[in-house]
């Protein structure tokens, strides 16, 4: 929006002095003396632009060369306004698409700024359609989400009731084992007394023949008793991973969410990078060798205003004589999810690109018709 702005307003130029925006033309009126923009001077008026510098700001001289703290304001008409340095203007080298910089150099420029601004404009329309889609997209993922935690929370009440039947289940089934090993556990006792000479052999052997004897049930309670325990404890394992899943941050309204036990690879012509969302991240040789952590989730990153603009895994595998990697993914809005590039700005840090409509925003309504002006 502030782009196709800028296109608008650049499209009429207002009469001023040389090189000065729109929005200090107010400080530069014909006829009237002149202070400089720090205050410290006030010159006549002719002497703005005359190739020589009266203000220690430069603002005296926007149009020429003259200052070397000056800049320059090129109006840029269908396209985006800028500024140069000064010292740029009448260099032989075009730097605005206007030409105006080279107003007195004898170089040979061309106005490209109609044509930049028709690219950038569809540019503009790209990205504002892929924004709509993605959006869209995101609506849905929200409402998937939804009727996912639901569905989570109406699952995790079902397990939590299943535990309390196998809970009580593994304490009878305890009370069985106990009761069928009981012969066994007394057996060894006499045999360990009699080792000690309390008890003559007969007794022993008795006993013994009475432990093979429940030998098979001891067998069955035990197995009974070990399957129950260890179902008990996937139960448990099953309670904390949706209690996980049901307090995780996926984002204002869980818009993430669809990316957990997700995992997407971008592959490269050395490595395959692997990204896991709040998991973890690693770079394997494409060619054979062992896996290399890059990080494990951290947190959300970005910056305040916008803190789900970015993921953090850390803690990954120890450069040699340097820190654990890490690495910062940066998200974007697109109508896929996919990994889109990697790169490693510093040593051991990483910076993963990354796409997902989850980002997407809903967009403004543009009118790019709306807004064809010639240059007055």
């Amino acid at each position: 929006v502030v782009l196709l702005l800028l296109l608008v307003l650049s499209a009429v130029e207002i009469q001023r002095p040389r090189g000065v925006p729109l929005s200090k033309r107010q400080f530069y009126e014909e006829g009237k003396p002149f202070t400089c923009l720090d205050g410290t001077r006030t010159i006549p008026f002719d002497r703005v632009n005359d190739d020589y510098c009266d203000c220690h700001d430069g603002s005296d001289e926007p149009g020429t060369a003259a200052c070397p703290n000056g800049s320059f304001h090129c109006t840029n008409a269908g396209f985006r306004p800028a500024f140069i340095p000064s010292s740029r203007i009448n260099d032989g080298i075009c730097d605005c698409c206007d030409t105006t910089d080279e107003y007195n150099s004898g170089a040979t420029c061309q106005n490209t700024c109609r044509e930049l601004g028709r690219k950038e404009k569809e540019s503009l329309q790209k990205m504002a359609e892929i924004a709509k889609e993605g959006f869209l997209l995101k609506q849905q993922i929200i409402q998937e989400a939804k009727r996912g935690l639901e569905d989570k929370k109406a699952k995790l009440a079902d397990v939590q009731t299943s535990k309390k039947d196998l809970e009580d289940r593994v304490e009878a089934l305890r009370i069985v084992k106990e009761t069928a090993e009981q012969p066994e556990k007394e057996a060894k006792e006499r045999h360990l007394k009699a080792w000690e000479g309390k008890l003559k052999c007969e007794t022993i052997s008795t006993s013994m023949d009475c432990t093979d004897h429940h030998l098979r049930d001891i067998i069955k309670a035990r197995n009974e008793f070990d399957e129950a325990e260890r179902a008990l404890r996937e139960v448990d394992d099953q309670i904390r991973n949706l209690e996980k899943e049901i307090s995780f941050d996926f984002g204002p309204n869980a818009e993430f969410a669809y990316l957990y036990s997700q995992c997407y690879e971008l592959s490269t012509s050395e490595y395959i990078y692997r990204l896991c969302p709040f998991n973890r991240v690693s770079q394997k040789p494409k060619y054979g060798g062992s896996e290399t952590n890059l990080g494990t989730w951290g947190k959300w990153a970005g910056p305040e205003d916008n803190v789900y603009a970015m993921m953090k895994y850390e803690h990954g595998t120890g450069c040699w004589q340097g820190p654990n990697r890490s690495t910062m993914v940066k998200l974007t809005c697109g109508k896929e999810t996919v990994v889109t590039s990697t790169s490693e700005p510093s040593r051991c840090e990483y910076l993963m690109e990354f796409i997902s409509p989850a980002v997407c925003q809903e967009p403004p309504s543009l009118d790019f018709g709306a807004h064809e002006h010639e240059e007055l």
